[in-house]
């Protein structure tokens, strides 16, 4: 330990010990509690207590005093500092000798205290005992000291906290008890097992007989804890033992603990031995046929209710050692919702004998959607959500029904838009249970979206087409269930395996496009701020994709999307203004921006840059002046034609409106924005001669002194140096990063000044200085090129880099700095009590 926090404990012993001084808050102390597991993790305990008496007199004076005076804050802590030195067995040793950890955890210690009522109190308790278990002497005092019990009756806590961590709790030590028979499970038989796991397994055997469903609840998580952490010999005999009693819950009507279950033999089936002449990879203990498990888990999939048996049919089917007939009856389980709406509707549920598993138990399905509406809604979102993760795995099943999912996505989308004409009684009861379902329509089109990737029939690419421009022109759909709509709509016209240009739908390309972009338009007109923005994302995308496709620059042309695209760039929402000018800088990049023949807009006569700019100099409203930085830097690296044409104008221009923006995350653009320029300017440096840098193609090589002085009139150099200062971090390591690559770039030259020529930076320095000390209100001086040099070499660049990739509390995170952060907050809490009198 260091000698000024040796000097320092005393002092903080004294003052947590003192029931009249208030602790600011826990974080102080969970802090301290972190530094005390550093200090023993890396040293003795022991020595820790024997060189700083303080500690032990502190858990002391904590014993000592009456139960009523000590601080919740303060026992908990000293509970779990208790733990952290008692984690050695030498230091257990020493504390037990005065028996200093019995009355901390033993029955006549907190348990029997009124502070035993606070969830913190019995969460430092759990802990402590968490960190002292690791070695023999602990599960002995474990079991002498009564812990066990309470930690069974802990299980039930009020706190869901404190309850779950004594099931942690009881996981750990039934592993610590089982570490000398990890080698094989022959001698695990009967009474063999050791005395706090013998405790623990019966205490388990009991709750799992019990008929009070959250004693069957405790019992099953803390196996589900067990087998999801252990992977001994050990555990298969475990489950042995145990097994037929979690089977026999199966006979109870209704199940109890059924989602608990669930999770249960999920874990068993992903458990096993660490095989290391395999890699350490986990093979299946419990595949054998013996054990029970997939017996258990396929009269589960019969006996659950659909919403609760999907959860444990998708986690079969993600095993990957599962026999292939309960892969089918859980693939059968996800699809029965989905083939029940089919043939309520009058739909053929695709081949026959493909879905033949799903008709056992399709009559407790139908029984749930037609139950409530509610019911109904729940299992169709959980169905398409359990789909959908399914679909992108490599364990999904072979035969992926691609066209009976996506009939029920595109019928269950109908039912939701109240245009399919029911057939049946229970075809009508759906309709109503659907019609206007926001929740379900926003499930249904993110699970079509994902299916775009499969292959998919024309006849049913048209259906899909179909109800996806139904949607976006219902004038019912929500903003929610606009913008998957567009999602939907651009992964199924990107993730076409056609190309663009000939869609092959059964009618040519531009009549689809000429069918979306009314509807488009009619949504850049929309009244709601959340559907305009949607559709400008939509037409960013899809011109990104599509730009250079004929048939999409007539249509697009064509219509009236890129005359309104401009004026939302004055729209009165600010998200809605950012995406315009994102969508508008794509479609000019590409080409496609608005036509500059109404004379009577004087925006339009200014040009794009104009308005651009325009955006950047007066918006009130950050995000519409990043989405400009952001343009323009993609423009300049791009060669935009309006940057191209002067690209120094272009930089002069923009420099001094991003290097003052008020938004850090537009100064951050602005810097990117000249390493780009710089990029450009610099290129590579020549190998043959270092004072002579190659440029873009286009242009002949320059004098290095040149371009520097270029840049000195562009100001690029006041911009990087004031942002080096930036009171936002990211913006000076930006700053930094660019001021380094220059560096690198004039190192070659750094050195050829004329005999006798010296560069007097010292005003340079002194400005500089004036900046990081918080006084940028004075200029730089004009820099000539030889300035410039002199300063980046005299600049210590580097180091600046890695302070600044430092945290921002590196300097006050010593535990120095803690132990007077703690004193000092309990001095000023005791002026404040002062001042109040």
């Amino acid at each position: 330990m260091d000698p000024e926090c040796a000097r320092l404990l005393p002092a903080l012993c004294a003052v947590l010990a003192d029931p009249s001084q208030a602790v600011a808050d826990d974080t102080c102390l969970e802090k301290l509690l972190d530094w005390f597991k550093t200090v023993t993790e890396a040293g003795s305990s022991l020595l820790l207590l024997q060189e700083n008496p303080c500690l032990v007199d502190l858990l002391t004076h904590v014993l000592d005093l009456k139960p009523q005076n000590v601080s919740p804050r303060v026992l908990s802590f000293s509970l779990c500092l208790a733990g952290t030195f008692a984690a050695q067995e030498d230091c257990f040793e020493y504390l037990q000798q005065g028996q200093l950890l019995l009355g901390l955890f033993g029955e006549a210690g907190p348990l029997s205290w009124a502070a035993w009522s606070v969830p913190i109190v019995r969460s430092g308790w759990i802990r402590g005992l968490r960190s002292l278990a690791q070695h023999p002497s602990a599960l002995h005092f474990l079991g002498d000291s009564g812990a066990v019990d309470a930690l069974f009756s802990l299980q039930g806590d009020s706190s869901l906290f404190v309850a779950s961590a004594a099931s942690q709790l009881l996981v750990h030590i039934l592993a610590l008890s089982m570490q000398g028979k990890a080698a094989g499970s022959s001698s695990l038989q009967g009474s063999a097992w050791p005395a706090c796991a013998q405790k623990i397994v019966d205490h388990v055997e009991a709750c799992l007989c019990s008929t009070a469903a959250p004693q069957v609840t405790q019992a099953l998580n803390v196996l589900t804890t067990t087998f999801g952490r252990c992977h001994n010999p050990w555990t298969e005999v475990l489950w042995g033992q145990l097994g037929p009693l979690v089977a026999h819950l199966l006979e109870n009507e209704p199940i109890p603990a059924a989602h608990s279950l669930v999770d249960l033999l999920l874990s068993v089936a992903r458990s096993g031995p660490r095989d290391m002449a395999v890699g350490g990879s986990s093979s299946p203990v419990f595949a054998s046929a013996d054990c029970g498990l997939w017996e258990t888990t396929a009269r589960m999939l019969s006996c659950l209710s659909p919403s609760q048996a999907g959860p444990l049919a998708l986690g079969t089917l993600k095993l990957q050692n599962c026999p292939q007939a309960l892969r089918s009856q859980a693939f059968g389980v996800l699809l029965q919702p989905l083939v029940c709406i089919l043939r309520a509707t009058a739909q053929a549920p695709g081949p026959p004998g493909v879905l033949d598993e799903t008709t056992e138990g399709s009559s407790m399905t139908v029984d749930t959607l037609l139950s409530s509406k509610s019911a109904c809604v729940g299992l169709l979102c959980q169905t398409l959500a359990h789909l959908e993760e399914l679909q992108p795995l490599p364990q999904r099943p072979l035969h992926w029904p691609q066209t009976l999912l996506v009939e029920a996505a595109v019928i269950i989308l109908k039912l939701c838009e109240g245009s399919v004409a029911p057939s049946s009684s229970e075809g009508g009861r759906l309709c109503g249970a659907l019609a206007g379902c926001v929740r379900v329509q926003r499930a249904a089109l993110d699970f079509l979206g994902t299916l775009s990737q499969g292959a998919t029939s024309q006849e049913l690419m048209l259906q899909v087409f179909a109800v996806l421009l139904e949607t976006l022109e219902s004038p019912a759909s929500s903003p929610t269930v606009l913008k998957k709509a567009f999602q939907a709509t651009l992964r199924w016209l990107l993730d076409s395996s056609l190309p663009p240009s000939s869609l092959d739908l059964g009618l040519p390309a531009p009549l689809f496009l000429k069918e979306l972009f009314p509807v488009l338009q009619k949504r850049l007109c929309s009244p709601c701020w959340e559907v305009r923005d949607s559709a400008l994302e939509f037409l960013t995308h899809l011109t990104a994709c599509w730009g250079g496709e004929a048939d999409f620059r007539e249509v697009l042309l064509a219509s009236e999307v890129p005359k309104l695209t401009w004026q939302l760039l004055r729209d009165p929402e600010s998200y809605v203004r950012a995406s315009a000018v994102t969508a508008m800088g794509r479609l000019s990049s590409q080409g496609l921006q608005a036509a500059s023949e109404s004379s009577g807009h004087l925006e339009v006569q200014q040009g794009l840059v104009g308005e651009l700019l325009h955006i950047l100099s007066v918006d009130s409203e950050g995000f519409p002046r990043r989405a400009v930085a952001r343009v323009f830097t993609e423009w300049l690296r791009d060669s935009h034609a309006d940057v191209a044409r002067d690209t120094e104008w272009f930089v002069a221009t923009v420099l001094p409106m991003v290097s003052r923006d008020l938004d850090w995350e537009v100064r951050a653009q602005g810097l990117e924005l000249v390493q780009v320029f710089l990029a450009q300017t610099l290129g590579q440096s020549s190998p043959h001669c270092p004072y002579v840098v190659t440029l873009p193609k286009a242009s002949p090589p320059s004098p290095l002194p040149e371009v520097l002085r270029t840049l000195c009139q562009l100001q690029v150099f006041d911009f990087a140096f004031r942002a080096l200062f930036d009171c936002d971090r990211p913006v000076a390591q930006k700053a930094c990063d660019l001021l380094l690559f220059l560096k690198d770039k004039t190192a070659p030259c750094s050195g050829l000044q004329e005999p006798g020529e010296s560069s007097d930076v010292t005003s340079v320095e002194a400005t500089l200085q004036r900046w990081q000390a918080g006084e940028q209100g004075q200029p730089l001086s004009t820099l000539e090129p030889k300035e410039v040099l002199a300063a980046l070499r005299s600049m210590d660049l580097e180091g600046l880099q890695s302070r600044l990739a430092e945290s921002s509390d590196h300097v006050e995170k010593s535990p120095q700095s803690l132990l007077q952060d703690v004193l000092a907050t309990v001095a000023v809490l005791e002026e404040n009590v002062a001042d109040c009198y």
